[in-house]
């Protein structure tokens, strides 16, 4: 088909969101056992304000680690492969590749994030609340928890362009966002940008909210990666550089050789 002039723009339009819906939809689906909870949790509070319930993030919490992140990391491969360039891909193939291949390391990852999250939001809830004089304590524990939130991003982002350890992607997702704080917040910037979006326009649930925030997130991290593998190639050259000029520069006889 001809993709020159008007209708070949139209079809390209068409053709991504096409594509974003159905990865889109494939990673609700994958998750709806997690997200059933959420809507249960939120019609719930809508009805009963008042009533106090725990059982729901209990739920929550047990269900990520299960659903919500494999089928995240899988949305992240699908994405991966648009970032850098390969948009004719299937997305049907591509998510489910992803979703088995990164199953072990996302459900591992995804049971170490929630565990932590939960101690950290418990412990914020004691410091703040229930100790007198330790609120700075809890403002600390809210600041690592906002740290561990947006490292989750990089999580997903290196689970689908990585081959690592689980302690290696859960260390260096953190230690990304230390690195490159301006770029971590604009990726959430732009994912609060899309929450607010989705608020006006239910609809992006189900057709476009998990994969533009997955896109701009991967985006964002191939770009730190790629920024970080050029500067580690140039401090390479430079080294070599160096090393060479010193050798030229030595008397010939203080010159060490394999010969």
């Amino acid at each position: 088909m001809d993709t020159r002039g008007l209708m070949g723009g139209l079809y390209k339009i068409t053709e991504w969101i096409s594509r974003i819906a159905a990865s889109n939809l494939l990673w609700l689906l994958c998750s709806i056992p997690f997200f059933f909870v959420v809507v249960s949790k939120i019609l719930l509070l809508q009805a009963m304000p008042d009533q106090p319930e725990t059982l729901s993030y209990w739920l929550m919490a047990i269900l990520a680690p299960i659903t919500l992140f494999p089928a995240t990391s899988a949305l992240f491969a699908v994405t991966r492969k648009w970032v850098m360039g390969e948009e004719d891909v299937s997305v049907w193939r591509t998510f489910f590749k992803g979703y088995k291949e990164n199953y072990k390391q996302s459900l591992l990852g995804g049971i170490f994030y929630t565990l932590l999250c939960v101690i950290m939001i418990v412990d914020y809830k004691v410091y703040m609340d229930q100790i007198p004089g330790a609120k700075v304590i809890g403002i600390v524990m809210l600041i690592f928890l906002f740290i561990l939130f947006i490292s989750l991003f990089n999580f997903f982002s290196m689970i689908a362009h990585y081959h690592m350890g689980i302690k290696q992607l859960i260390k260096n997702s953190v230690l990304l966002v230390m690195v490159r704080p301006l770029r971590m917040l604009s990726t959430l910037i732009c994912a609060g940008v899309l929450v607010i979006i989705t608020v006006k326009f239910p609809f992006l649930i189900l057709f476009g909210f998990g994969s533009l925030t997955a896109y701009v997130a991967f985006f964002n991290f191939y770009g730190t990666y790629t920024k970080m593998q050029q500067m580690a190639e140039k401090q390479k050259q430079a080294e070599e550089d160096t090393s060479e000029g010193e050798a030229e520069a030595l008397p010939a006889d203080e010159v060490k050789t394999d010969k």
